[in-house]
């Protein structure tokens, strides 16, 4: 087991009240070693790139996804009535933050929207609970690079009758998301920046390979 998830499991007992700051910088170092890799990859955009973050090794993880629900939570704008995301990386995540946010006594729905209507029943694009029309919703999603998947959430639950008051990330990967959330006229809030992962990630490869020799 590395350092960094040991890390994260020692403290484990008080994730759920750890100061916020701290959880932030064990978050990232979770980013770090699960999520972060280099390489040649593919993106889901069309893009090429020569690094690739898998966001769900993080929101899956037990200590992570709680960490990501607290962090969260506590970036949302004081009138949010429920959270949505674009399934299926911000599935984990609305759930996290719903979750929490009932530990801490505030009630946040929960909603997730397909890319496709689904082709029975309802055929309905968001699901979760039905909200009182012009609720306001936050979008959250796990990596923004061009932006696409929030704005369409956004869209769709615009066209169902919501107010989308914003967008919050965990990682900004600075390809056009937050240019093209400022075209939508939506607030655009991240817990971390690609250049952030980056040199935090290449500190821990200097600190092991220290180690090493």
């Amino acid at each position: 087991m590395t350092k960094i998830r040991q890390s994260l499991m020692d403290s484990s007992d008080s994730i759920a009240t750890l100061d916020l700051d701290k959880l932030r910088q064990q978050l990232l170092d979770l980013f770090c070693q699960v999520a972060y890799q280099e390489g040649d990859f593919l993106l889901s955009s069309g893009q090429r790139s020569s690094y690739y973050i898998n966001g769900k090794q993080v929101t899956l993880h037990a200590w992570g996804g709680l960490a990501v629900g607290r962090l969260l939570q506590s970036m949302l704008p004081s009138e949010t009535e429920a959270v949505a995301g674009l399934t299926l990386g911000a599935d984990p995540i609305v759930t996290a933050v719903s979750v929490v946010a009932a530990y801490e006594g505030r009630s946040l729905p929960a909603l997730i929207i397909r890319k496709e209507p689904k082709g029975h029943g309802t055929r309905a694009y968001i699901e979760g609970p039905l909200l009182a029309e012009a609720s306001t919703i936050t979008v959250l999603e796990d990596v923004v690079t061009t932006g696409g998947s929030a704005l369409k959430a956004a869209e769709r639950l615009q066209q169902a009758g919501y107010r989308v008051n914003g967008v919050v990330a965990l990682v900004d990967r600075h390809q056009g998301g937050a240019e093209l959330y400022q075209q939508a006229g939506l607030p655009f809030q991240t817990v971390f920046s690609i250049h952030e992962i980056q040199q935090r990630f290449a500190e821990l490869a200097g600190e092991r390979m220290k180690d090493e020799g």
